[in-house]
């Protein structure tokens, strides 16, 4: 499914609670998907490789939530590019600052020496977290965003952490492919919920 995408705040969430997401494809214009199958990483089946808890424990990273929103969006914007191909251009930046200045749209970031080394960003709605994009230019530090975040997410009740889709990355943490029916199933069990990503509407830096 594709279409032309309208990027206003409404719009957007309204599409997000449907299981829709917007792409900005390599002519330029950004059009609206779904995916069928669909990726999620179960929360309650999330696997953390033992090298990587080693890592954690070591806290060589310094985990900050929503300190620099739009940093890391370029950030995951330029990694994708160096592999071949971006969908995050700068009309998409501005619609989920947008979001992230409403307290919907959040990032979780891995710092090292003062220098953003690592991280991802997602979108947050009832109780499902969809996860758009994350890089890394340290070992690891993506990783162990990934860690923080779903470790946030099961203490703050979240149901849902939607990947759009999987790679062979995601499947060693425990992701796996549903099919487009069971998915929204899950996705309507949590739009029921309420949960907070973010105690604080606003977005404020941790």
């Amino acid at each position: 499914m594709h279409s032309r995408a309208r990027l206003d705040p409404q719009t957007l969430l309204t599409a997000y609670s449907q299981g829709v997401f917007p792409m900005a494809d390599s002519d330029g214009v950004i059009r609206w998907y779904t995916a069928d199958p669909r990726g999620i990483l179960p929360l309650d089946a999330f696997h953390i490789p033992g090298t990587l808890k080693q890592t954690v424990r070591q806290g060589k990273f310094q985990i900050r939530i929503n300190h620099d929103f739009a940093g890391t969006m370029r950030a995951c914007a330029t990694a994708r590019r160096e592999e071949g191909g971006t969908w995050i251009n700068e009309t998409l930046i501005s619609a989920y600052a947008r979001l992230h200045e409403m307290g919907f749209a959040h990032s979780v970031e891995a710092w090292q020496d003062d220098q953003l080394v690592g991280g991802l960003y997602g979108v947050s709605l009832g109780g499902a977290f969809f996860g758009e994009s994350m890089f890394h230019t340290a070992r690891d530090a993506s990783k162990v965003a990934l860690v923080h975040l779903v470790q946030r997410l099961r203490d703050r009740g979240y149901l849902l952490l939607d990947t759009q889709a999987t790679t062979s990355h995601l499947k060693r943490f425990g992701a796996i492919d549903i099919p487009a029916e069971e998915y929204g199933v899950q996705l309507r069990k949590a739009m029921e919920r309420e949960c907070e990503f973010d105690e604080n509407r606003g977005a404020k830096p941790e």
